[in-house]
This record gives structure tokens, C-alpha cells and sequence, in this order.
């Protein structure tokens, strides 16, 4: 493991793509190097280091992830989710790319997301036991 931007700590994983994005200084790529994964349909996705220990991904909706109202798809946001989560826990260095499933998720839409305005999802660690990890 070494230490990359912001202080993170950086793995090198098989198939997985995690470095500095040298479009947009201060976030690093994060995204699968196979396009044939599920993780493709999804889209782009950006992520970074908070200063209060969140951790900020970023996707980018386009047209394939809208609904008949041309907003962002409720599926295509859980996917974005549960792909954040992940994130989450590989930027604070508790997990490796591909070793962890999502066990339970809960969410509740308040609003729609704009299909062609980038989607910010902002998540925090609220417990960590031996093999479990509990994120908002």
C-alpha cells in the first residue's frame, strides 16, 4: 500500500482504475478498466477526501440513466449508491477493490436528479466492527 493524493491510501488492484484525475485536480478516477462490468452502465464516477472525513463521489448522469421524466432513474441511483459506498470505504484504506458485497441498503428520494448535471453522493463511516461496515 502506498500513500497517494490527499494522503489516501492507494492499492494497486487487478482490472480496477483508482488515480488522480488529471481533468479535474483533487479527485481521483475511480472505475472498473473492464467496460463489459456492470460498473460501466453506470457511467463515470469521481472521488475525494473530505476535510471532515467524508468522502465525496461524483458521477455524471447522462441520458441511458433517465427515467420517462428525464430525470436520473431511482435504479440507476441505487447503483450509483452502492458503488459510492464502496468508494467510501477503499478511500479511508478498509477495504480492497471487489472483496466486500452490500449487505442491506435504505434509501429515501426527496428530489430528482438532473440528467446531464454532475451528482454528488457525500458519505461517512458510522461503525466499523471485525466484518462489518456501517455507512451513511
Amino acid at each position: 500500500m502506498s500513500e497517494g493524493e490527499n494522503g489516501v491510501a492507494e492499492r494497486a488492484a487487478p482490472g480496477f482504475v483508482h488515480a488522480p484525475d488529471p481533468d479535474n485536480p483533487g479527485w481521483l478516477i475511480w472505475e472498473l478498466s473492464d467496460p463489459t462490468r456492470f460498473n460501466a452502465l453506470l457511467g463515470r464516477f469521481r472521488v475525494r477526501m473530505e476535510d471532515d472525513g467524508k468522502v465525496r463521489v461524483r458521477t455524471f448522469p447522462e441520458h441511458q440513466h433517465s427515467n420517462l421524466s428525464n430525470n436520473v432513474h431511482g435504479g440507476a441511483l441505487l447503483g450509483d449508491i452502492d458503488v459510492a459506498l464502496f468508494a467510501a470505504a477503499r478511500m479511508h484504506g478498509i477495504i480492497e477493490a471487489g472483496t466486500a458485497v452490500t449487505l442491506d441498503l435504505s434509501v429515501q428520494f426527496i428530489g430528482a436528479g438532473r440528467v446531464g448535471e454532475p451528482l454528488d453522493l457525500v458519505l461517512e463511516i458510522l461503525r466499523e466492527t471485525g466484518r462489518l461496515i456501517f455507512l451513511r
